[in-house]
């Protein structure tokens, strides 16, 4: 049985890493977990939670997308890289890769980046995936590092967020104006329409252990 453990990391790219930096540290407060590159190539590790990540290549070249309503289609370029999935281990990544084999889609060899194990493929729609096992007690998320030969100034202030180079709030939002407006989803709660496999939504105090 294949034991997925959630996204690994989302990569990204942006031609302008100080700033990118100074959002996702220091603005939304993650930690950076590691940084590597030189002059012309950077790839910067950002927590999500532990083990999970959110990467940035820096490309002197790359344009930002057009912003658009999210979920709406589109044609042409898209915004991210690859997204990777987390694996338990090696096994899986090797009984996965077998699978994607047999089914005669492409598929990498095994690729050894030092803190994880990954294997490369394209979903039937094109989208490029990466699935990655952890490697060892390598753990970035506890003992992050910055190797790169040519980092940007704001990387060398740390991993910790710095929430103080941002203006700080002013007004929060009181709790009478705390409005929650209903989104796509809501079906799912509501009660409104049958669901086909049967049975209520659960809340979590409500399921059995391990379910």
């Amino acid at each position: 049985m294949l034991k997925f453990q959630g996204i690994h990391h989302l990569a990204m790219a942006t031609s302008d890493m100080n700033m990118t930096i100074r959002y996702w540290r220091d603005l939304l407060g993650m930690k950076m977990a590691a940084g590597l590159g030189k002059r012309g190539y950077k790839l910067y590790l950002f927590e999500i939670a532990p083990q999970h990540f959110l990467v940035f290549f820096e490309w002197p070249d790359v344009k930002p997308v057009p912003e658009k309503d999210h979920g709406y289609p589109v044609s042409g370029p898209m915004v991210f890289d690859h997204v990777s999935f987390g694996m338990e281990d090696d096994e899986g990544l090797w009984e996965l890769r077998d699978r994607i084999d047999a089914a005669g889609f492409w598929v990498s060899d095994m690729i050894d980046h030092g803190f994880i194990h990954s294997i490369y493929s394209f979903d039937p729609n094109g989208i490029p995936i990466e699935f990655s096992a952890p490697v060892g007690e390598v753990d970035l998320s506890g003992a992050p590092q910055l190797i790169d030969s040519a980092p940007v100034a704001a990387a060398l202030e740390g991993f910790l967020p710095r929430p103080d180079l941002w203006p700080p709030v002013q007004r929060p939002t009181p709790p009478e104006e705390r409005d929650v407006f209903p989104g796509e989803g809501v079906e799912l709660v509501s009660g409104e329409k049958e669901n086909l496999w049967g049975g209520k939504i659960l809340k979590k105090e409500d399921r059995e252990p391990n379910s």
